[in-house]
């Protein structure tokens, strides 16, 4: 009878023992779709501790097949083609329940920074200072510095008032301004057209600190991506979110081969992906946007016209060289001359230094003659290495800061 009621008091201690826990954590990932997975993934694989709260007993994934797959997408669809035993990377493979939620909980589990709760309702949801309080139907609370709301029920956004309408997280891809510099993900279908972005500031609320939003409407793992990248930037600076770093977020983003151009021309495997990315994103070379396609158009040679004013907006010694460069295209000699010129290098050496990386280095596959126009792809690859213009900070609007 006594070890009857010592095992009955010891369940019942161990119960508000759980009821009354408290989970710290640098990341909160609220909902269990496709932009759940990108935030909590990525936060996690950033290097800060996330909880990814379910409120389900599985995941709930939305079409992709249409989008630009890139970044964890893209990994998420490699993971799918194994499971299935399908060797060939371009062949489409069916995404189905039972199919993806096994992948995702291999995954998930390899990700040491981060903990899933799954089938748990919350209750109650509130600030602390800058933070949050999460209390669960379980009466455990969990307490993160960054909460990324990804709920696609729209329970979360009834939560917390909002003074402010949020943005729409995708937006169409345009130079009518240059709000794409501010892009962190890219290459979502939406409609009949990839050519759409998003960008930081549509992620965050002027008086919501340490608050990521997604909107429901619009399920997709690299919007997903974008905004785990933006709450651990916060958590791992021990900053605001208001503070966020649109370079630093962006080249994280980068590393993990999130696509931040829509260009439907250069995927991921391109050997020049990186810098065509990092010279879309200064507007230096612009795509042509038809058919609901963003093209970068790697073989068009380069005029001078096109690249003239962008380039004289980054670096006020391209004025200079402008006024003296009389072809009306840009030659293989008049950009090494222009990033020597305006990059304060020795025109020999880098001569030296660019002949020596043509075909191994930069994966070129033309030959290499200062007399011939150069194409877009050579452009951005010289432009991007030696001149760099990725580090000329923007404001809000995606105006040069000089």
């Amino acid at each position: 009878m006594k070890r009857r009621l010592f095992f009955v008091f010891t369940m019942l201690l161990m119960a508000q023992i759980c009821r009354a826990q408290t989970l710290k954590t640098g990341v909160l990932v609220i909902g269990n779709g496709n932009n759940a997975i990108g935030a909590g993934f990525q936060s996690a694989i950033s290097g800060v501790k996330t909880i990814l709260l379910l409120q389900a007993r599985e995941y709930k994934l939305s079409e992709m097949d249409r989008n630009l797959a890139s970044g964890l997408e893209l990994d998420f669809l490699h993971k799918m083609r194994k499971a299935k035993g399908i060797k060939d990377s371009l062949t489409a493979v069916y995404v189905d329940g039972t199919s993806a939620n096994a992948v995702l909980k291999s995954w998930g589990d390899s990700l040491k920074n981060l903990t899933v709760i799954r089938n748990i309702k919350w209750s109650r949801i509130k600030r602390s200072g800058n933070n949050w309080n999460v209390l669960l139907a379980d009466g455990r609370t969990i307490k993160p510095e960054v909460l990324v709301n990804a709920d696609g029920s729209g329970n979360v956004d009834g939560a917390i008032p909002l003074a402010v309408k949020p943005a729409e997280t995708w937006q169409d891809f345009s130079y009518a301004s240059n709000l794409y510099r501010n892009s962190i993900a890219a290459g979502y279908a939406k409609g009949n057209t990839t050519a759409q972005f998003v960008q930081l500031y549509s992620l965050l609320l002027p008086e919501q600190e340490n608050l990521v939003l997604l909107n429901r409407e619009t399920e997709s793992m690299a919007g997903g991506q974008a905004a785990g990248a933006t709450a651990a930037y916060a958590v791992f600076f021990k900053i605001k979110t208001s503070l966020s770093n649109l370079k630093a977020i962006q080249r994280e983003l980068i590393n993990y081969k999130l696509s931040l151009m829509p260009f439907a021309d250069i995927p991921n495997a391109d050997s020049n992906w990186q810098a065509i990315q990092f010279i879309g994103l200064s507007g230096f070379l612009k795509a042509g946007i038809a058919e609901g396609e963003a093209r970068f158009m790697p073989d068009k040679p380069v005029t001078t016209a096109e690249v003239k004013e962008p380039i004289k907006e980054f670096y006020y010694k391209a004025q200079i060289w402008f006024d003296d460069y009389k072809s009306a295209d840009m030659t293989l000699g008049g950009v090494l001359d222009l990033v020597c010129r305006v990059g304060n290098k020795s025109l020999e050496t880098t001569r030296e230094e660019v002949k020596k990386k043509w075909g191994r280095g930069y994966h070129f596959k033309t030959e290499f003659d200062e007399a011939r126009v150069a194409t877009r792809r050579e452009f951005a690859v010289l432009v991007n290495e030696y001149l760099n213009p990725f580090v000329v900070n923007t404001d809000k609007a995606g105006r040069v800061l000089r």
